[in-house]
């Protein structure tokens, strides 16, 4: 069946909301959809919008019957969501950086197109941005297939703030660096069910940086450089989201939040070319500009 199908234009999607989702896909119809209903299930973030970028193969992931109804769905409810292509692929940090300038609103969630988010998660995640005053915060993903996989010795890297998060520089080879431990396989997950934590409570917690689900107070991320760096590195990479938050943790500084809404669907990848790491890309270069 072929109904008209609105795909939204730039101009008339951009405005200055509190929130939009943006959320790259390529070669995934049936995740996008999956994606898409979780968004149009939350509650207490009304209007936000929603931008897909897909760079598939052949026709794009937005057009599945299942993720068609999906965009309808989050339109009858309120948000405007727009629907683009992005070709040719020029890499992970490009497109990112097409989704980011698509936004004019005082947060952006980047959502990976393989996510499902809990009822509430929207909201628990733009209530701790507001009241932490930070660069970032996030929901790193669970792996439900690993849920009775219990890896202890991983949680010695959880670590609450106590206060309001502050800058943090970073880097490989220190400490810091292994709380990125924290967020495999269901660990974090472990660690939620052990806190015990009453019913709307939350807790922000030190990272290194968080993959999937992570939103950015916009005027922040862009201050710390978005994702300009595309430019500068090899179109076959992955980490572009890692050197973005280690520059906005620089800066501003970031947060995991706990509990997590977002489930990791644990399809296979469609970046299976991956040569280049973006961070060490960004890293090396900070370093080479530092006075000797």
């Amino acid at each position: 069946m072929n109904r008209p199908f609105d795909l939204g234009t730039a101009g008339g999607f951009r405005a200055r909301r509190l929130l939009d989702v943006l959320i790259p896909t390529r070669n995934r119809p049936a995740e996008l959809a999956v994606t898409l209903s979780g968004l149009a299930a939350q509650e207490g973030v009304p209007g936000f919008g929603v931008v897909v970028s897909d760079q598939s193969d052949g026709d794009a992931a937005y057009r599945h019957p299942a993720a068609a109804t999906m965009v309808r769905v989050l339109r009858h409810r309120g948000h405007p969501v727009l629907l683009t292509r992005r070709l040719p692929r020029r890499g992970l940090a490009e497109h990112r950086a097409y989704l980011l300038a698509a936004s004019a609103a005082r947060y952006v969630l980047c959502l990976d197109d393989d996510v499902w988010l809990e009822p509430g998660a929207l909201r628990r995640l733009v209530t701790a941005i507001d009241e932490l005053g930070c660069g970032f915060v996030g929901n790193a993903v669970h792996g439900l297939s690993y849920a009775d996989d219990v890896r202890t010795e991983t949680h010695r890297h959880y670590e609450e703030w106590s206060g309001r998060p502050v800058p943090e520089r970073i880097r490989p080879g220190t400490p810091q660096w292994e709380r990125a431990s924290i967020h495999s396989a269901a660990n974090l997950l472990h660690v939620t069910r052990r806190l015990d934590l009453p019913a709307g409570a939350w807790r922000a917690y030190k990272v290194s940086w968080i993959g999937g689900c992570v939103l950015y107070d916009r005027a922040k991320l862009l201050d710390s450089g978005g994702f300009d760096f595309w430019r500068r590195v090899h179109e076959k990479h992955q980490g572009e989201d890692v050197a973005a938050q280690l520059a906005v943790l620089a800066r501003f500084g970031g947060a995991g939040v706990l509990p997590s809404g977002a489930y990791h669907l644990e399809s296979p990848t469609t970046v299976t070319e991956r040569d280049v790491e973006a961070w060490e890309v960004v890293l090396a270069e900070e370093e080479s500009t530092q006075p000797a």
